[in-house]
């Protein structure tokens, strides 16, 4: 199985700590993040993903608006900067323990955080990096 996740929330998933929208959307996030943690493949997707799941009902939800597909756009040109290689939808990346070391490092540094502007969580996101990403729930074991 693969865990299917757009480009932004490969930025996300470095700093989800148990926090989300609903108590629907945490409980999916976790087993996501415990999925991600036992090193199941990423396939990258355009569009709502596993993690969106519990906000697809709701028209309005911001999984849907322009605004997140640009983050997406942002977080992948980010992301293939730093990796070397090209993202597009159906790409697979593994979630190694060294590259979510690499990715949390300039993640920190603020050098792939240029998709993060504006979003609401980044003050949070900002207090779990400066934490040393203490509590962080993605946590590689490979």
């Amino acid at each position: 199985m693969t865990v299917r996740l757009r480009a932004h929330h490969l930025l996300c998933m470095l700093t989800y700590v148990g926090k989300g929208y609903s108590p629907a959307f945490v409980e999916n996030y976790e087993a996501i993040a415990a999925r991600l943690s036992a090193g199941e493949e990423i396939e990258l997707v355009a569009g709502p993903d596993d993690i969106c799941g519990p906000l697809t009902t709701d028209p309005e939800a911001h999984c849907h608006g322009a605004g997140v597909i640009d983050r997406d756009r942002e977080a992948a040109g980010a992301v293939i900067r730093l990796i070397g290689g090209p993202l597009p939808p159906g790409a697979r990346i593994t979630p190694t323990a060294a590259l979510l070391a690499r990715l949390r490092k300039t993640f920190a540094t603020g050098e792939i955080r240029t998709a993060c502007s504006g979003c609401e969580w980044s003050s949070l996101c900002d207090s779990v990096a400066d934490g040393g990403y203490l509590g962080a729930r993605v946590d590689p074991m490979c």
